[in-house]
């Protein structure tokens, strides 16, 4: 095959350091949203949503072929914490955790995600975010220690 042809839709997800509410004023929590997202698109990595609350951010994207999803993940955590601590000075302890989530997602559930991170402030009304993660980790079938998933 002479081209090489992908489309990958990815859903990340990532917290802070020790879930620590960093990001409740939410004009600040929009802003870098709409960073991360234009980074993914920097990346070729097209995003199509990107949403959170105060302690942790879900991306959708449809993923690069010249990129892996580890490389994409360390990127956008890079580039967003550094500038989370140059537009926010208050911030300066801010830091994600160092893992992710990051998963698959068919085609045809593509929609449904994109209502699921939109809709994050009222879904984290009645679930918590390591509630959720732990959901997201049996829904995609992934095998996990809770020792080891929370930092």
């Amino acid at each position: 095959m002479g081209q090489s042809i992908a489309q990958i839709y990815l859903h990340i997800v990532f917290s802070t350091k020790n879930r620590k509410p960093f990001l409740q004023d939410k004009p600040s929590r929009k802003r870098l949203h709409k960073f991360i997202a234009e980074t993914c698109n920097r990346l070729d990595s097209p995003c199509l949503e990107c949403g959170g609350v105060e302690d942790h951010v879900h991306v959708l994207c449809r993923l690069s072929k010249s990129i892996s999803p580890s490389e994409l993940i360390k990127e956008l955590k890079r580039v967003s914490s550094a500038w989370v601590k140059k537009e926010f000075l208050n911030l300066g302890g801010f830091y994600w955790q160092n893992g992710y989530g990051a998963f698959s997602v068919s085609p045809s559930h593509v929609v449904a995600l994109q209502k699921y991170i939109v809709n994050q402030e009222q879904h984290h009304r009645r679930e918590s975010f390591q509630d959720e993660f732990r959901r997201l980790l049996r829904k995609y079938g992934v095998e996990f220690d809770e020792r080891y998933v929370w930092d």
